[in-house]
């Protein structure tokens, strides 16, 4: 196995065809509550891609869950992370809305939004990465994680975050959470600092 990337909480491994993604130990926690969170957070990540596979959104298919290790184990994605090509390629926008837009339709929350969890393969756009994801139907939970995908293309691809925002508008066509979304950023823009 080569390790090819480590988050804050993981660490992700290539054996072969497949990705290993291990949680894990944090130091710091009281052991009890590490396993408890490294056991749940795994069990979590599986089940949300399980279900977003089943709604026909493009996710790595889960190919083994170990609990006791903290693994999982999934299909490995040959192709180009979207936050290294975005900017040549901003018509993908629609790819993306239509992926979002699929996946809070099924109540998924991603969690973490950004052009770093979303690969191109097979001229498919495929969503990786739901460890800080939950299943949720309060729009304000959709409408922020659009919003971290917006400030990702404002901060990220900011020569082309317009054309792929207005892109991303055609595909991902729930009102509801456009419309909380600009309260979400007044949120943020007028947020006072005591």
């Amino acid at each position: 196995m080569k390790l090819i990337a480590e988050g804050a909480e993981a660490k992700i491994y290539k054996d072969a065809n497949k990705i290993v993604k291990e949680r894990v130990e944090k130091s710091y926690r009281l052991p009890v509550i590490d396993i408890l969170l490294r056991k749940s957070r795994t069990r979590s990540e599986a089940k949300l891609i399980r279900e977003a596979e089943r709604a026909g959104i493009n996710v790595p298919a889960i190919l083994n869950q170990d609990d006791k290790t903290y693994k999982l184990h999934m299909e490995f994605l040959d192709g180009e992370k979207v936050r290294d090509i975005l900017d040549k390629n901003w018509q993908l926008g629609e790819k993306i809305g239509e992926q979002v837009f699929k996946l809070h339709s099924r109540k998924i929350i991603h969690g973490d939004l950004t052009t770093s969890n979303m690969i191109l393969h097979s001229n498919k756009l495929y969503l990786i990465d739901f460890g800080l994801g939950e299943i949720s139907d309060r729009v304000e939970h959709m409408a922020v994680d659009i919003h971290l995908f917006k400030e990702c293309l404002i901060s990220k691809h900011n020569l082309v975050w317009e054309k792929v925002w207005k892109n991303f508008l055609k595909t991902y066509t729930n009102d509801k959470v456009l419309k909380h979304l600009k309260k979400v950023e007044a949120r943020g823009r007028y947020k006072k600092f005591d």
